[in-house]
């Protein structure tokens, strides 16, 4: 029995692969086309991109709540404040002469900072005008890397970078239309105007050339061998159809009156909610400062004993006399610059002061009784504001995590790659602290 064949469609003497006439311009391959984007591509990464933008609205959000929880943030005498870390960045940035005119203005620059952060991640969070909270967060990332971690080493070990460039999916793609209220406006939006519903539907190209007919070398089967086309294909009608290329402006104009609605909503109800987590950390004494709470070292105050009366008889050089008799010396002052007194410093405890000869925020520690070290607390690593952790008994910077050693300053754990600079102190007769400079 002869065994039948499925016919092909094909015109009278016509092939399914016809030879280009000469002359003609050969088609382009068209085996990469899978390497290309299918239209509205950005408009399909919502999914992809929901665990990112879940992390880093979380993250920014918490960012600006720890903030303005904190009440240190905002203490200009804290090594952890806004003001401490915008001098120890005006001498790594790049931007220092910039940084130095903010000064007089840190504890507001603090609060835009902390309100920023939290503005960006609830818009990431909740989808609500995605793209421009990314430029946002975008914004912030490039602004910490230039003044924070600018000089972190490796560059990589610096997290705003990161941050940085895990904005750019976000920027381009928005939400996605995937668990964000830009979706639920734009829908409603179109749905009034009758637009039909934005929501894009992807479809296997296998399936298309089934429904449609074969598609080989530039050619389809099911128009006889005619060169392909969207009409008489269901799928790429609509494609012949005049569609604008954008929406109409009574449409752009609704959504774009109801995402400012709702943008002022969040942000009210985000104003409250800070205020109120402020509120809360200042009754409860906010978070810790990182130097465990050491006062402050100020020359023009001296609290301990005065310069001027004589030291106790135990730390005061004495010489014997024509008659044997013991006499006490005047008191002495070392070399460089008073930093305060001695007394300020507890044994076993710490205090801050300003380095005269770098102008850099230091630190100062009295290990034994009588036994001074001091440190520059600027970190080598990405410039924070290094504190004592009297708990833990080690300099710990608040920004990376480096711990370093509170008798030497040596790195104890990274990602700092060397030590904190030592500052030479000295105790004077007069009960009085001294550094060079």
């Amino acid at each position: 029995m002869a065994q039948r064949t499925r016919p092909v469609a094909r015109s009278a003497g016509r092939s399914t692969h016809p030879v280009p006439k000469a002359g003609s311009t050969r088609r382009a391959d068209r085996s990469w086309l899978f390497l290309s984007p299918p239209p509205k591509a950005l408009a399909m990464a919502g999914w992809a991109l929901l665990p990112l933008r879940a992390f880093l609205g979380f993250t920014f959000c918490f960012a600006g709540l720890q903030k303005l929880a904190n009440p240190n943030f905002f203490n200009a005498n804290s090594p952890s404040g806004i003001q401490a870390q915008l001098i120890a960045s005006i001498r790594i940035s790049p931007l220092h002469s910039i940084l130095g005119h903010f000064l007089h203005f840190a504890t507001a620059l603090g609060v835009l900072i902390a309100l920023g952060e939290l503005a960006v991640g609830l818009g990431t969070l909740l989808g609500l005008w995605t793209r421009l909270a990314a430029l946002g967060g975008a914004a912030l990332s490039l602004t910490l890397f230039l003044t924070v971690s600018y000089h972190a080493s490796p560059y990589f070990t610096g997290a705003d970078i990161v941050f940085l460039f895990a904005w750019i999916p976000l920027i381009l793609a928005g939400s996605g239309g995937v668990l964000s209220l830009d979706a639920v406006i734009s829908s409603w939006t179109k749905r009034e105007a009758k637009l039909g519903s934005p929501i894009m539907v992807p479809l296997r190209f296998d399936v298309v050339q089934q429904v449609c007919g074969h598609y080989d070398n530039g050619s389809c089967d099911a128009q006889r061998g005619a060169p392909c086309d969207t009409r008489g294909c269901p799928f790429l009608a609509q494609a012949n159809q005049e569609t604008p290329l954008s929406e109409p402006d009574d449409v752009r104009r609704r959504a774009l009156i109801l995402g400012g609605a709702a943008a002022g909503i969040v942000a009210a109800a985000a104003l409250i909610g800070a205020g109120a987590v402020a509120l809360l950390g200042r009754a409860v004494g906010g978070a810790p400062s990182p130097g465990g709470g050491p006062g402050t070292l100020s020359p023009g105050v001296k609290s301990g004993t005065p310069a001027t009366q004589p030291p106790p008889a135990t730390t005061s050089p004495q010489t014997s006399g024509p008659t044997g008799s013991s006499t006490t010396q005047p008191a002495t002052k070392p070399a460089g610059t008073l930093i305060g007194p001695a007394r300020d410093v507890p044994v076993g405890g710490a205090a801050t002061f300003q380095d005269p000869s770098s102008g850099d925020p230091g630190i100062v520690l009295q290990r034994t009784p009588g036994s001074f070290v001091a440190f520059d607390t600027v970190c080598p690593h990405a410039g924070c504001t290094v504190g004592y952790s009297k708990a833990a008994d080690v300099l710990v910077c608040p920004c990376h995590g480096s711990e370093f050693s509170a008798s030497t300053g040596s790195v104890e754990t990274g990602p700092a790659s060397r030590g904190l600079t030592p500052i030479h102190v000295a105790l004077g007769s007069d009960n009085q602290l001294y550094v060079d400079g």
